[in-house]
């Protein structure tokens, strides 16, 4: 699995005007389609909800990051709205027993379970139940704003997970552009989340290309 490399569309950065046609434009070259999930609280932003979700229609697999302070309080929503990849952050979720009581609540729901850390959190902070997870997102900026800077230290981070964990699936999100996404790359990253790099390109599967490297 670390050799293969998804690329993750966040529809943050699609026109939400024709947000169907946003997707269905990156349907046949993405691997996950991103829904990013913001309360106003844990990031100082709102965004989508599960209704969303859905009202969209999609063969590829919805990956849904919950930047949100009560992340148990709404995975049942999301998991009913068909979300096949959930993923909360180690920030909001600080003690192992709630951690890993909410990733068994994403498998037996039917998806898989991540972890996230945001760019100042380290490693360690996950070393409870990083073992357990299907995906560890590494932040490569700070969450809750589309089209910011990315981060190149976080790299280590990557670098550190990868070298412990050879299968594990690392997945990076923030500033990922065709540049950054060989840093990504290289370091270890073998899922990568990308909006303005995709959705303002147009040519959407050559824009994905070239993130995957290909």
């Amino acid at each position: 699995m670390a050799n293969r490399i998804l690329i993750t569309p966040s529809i943050l950065a699609a026109d939400l005007g024709h947000l169907q046609e946003e997707i269905d434009s990156v349907a046949d070259h993405a691997d996950w389609i991103q829904i990013d999930v913001m309360d106003g609280h844990f990031v100082p932003n709102l965004s989508f909800g599960a209704p969303v979700i859905k009202c969209l229609k999609t063969k590829l697999p919805i990956d849904v990051h919950l930047m949100v302070t009560n992340p148990a309080d709404r995975i049942d929503e999301f998991l009913a709205a068909g979300a096949k990849h959930i993923t909360f952050h180690a920030e909001a979720v600080e003690d192992t027993k709630s951690r890993k009581a909410l990733l068994e609540a994403i498998r037996k729901g039917g998806a898989t379970a991540g972890i996230a850390l945001n760019p100042e959190t380290p490693v360690n902070v996950i070393d409870d139940v990083v073992a357990d997870v299907d995906l560890v997102l590494i932040m490569s900026v700070h969450p809750g704003f589309s089209g910011q800077k990315f981060l190149p230290d976080v790299l280590e981070k990557v670098r550190a997970l990868r070298s412990q964990f050879p299968k594990l699936m690392i997945q990076m999100d923030g500033g990922i552009d065709a540049t950054t996404a060989k840093q990504c790359r290289d370091a270890g990253a073998n899922n990568l989340v990308a909006g303005n790099a995709i959705f303002s390109s147009a040519d959407r599967a050559a824009a994905i290309s070239s993130l995957r490297g290909s």
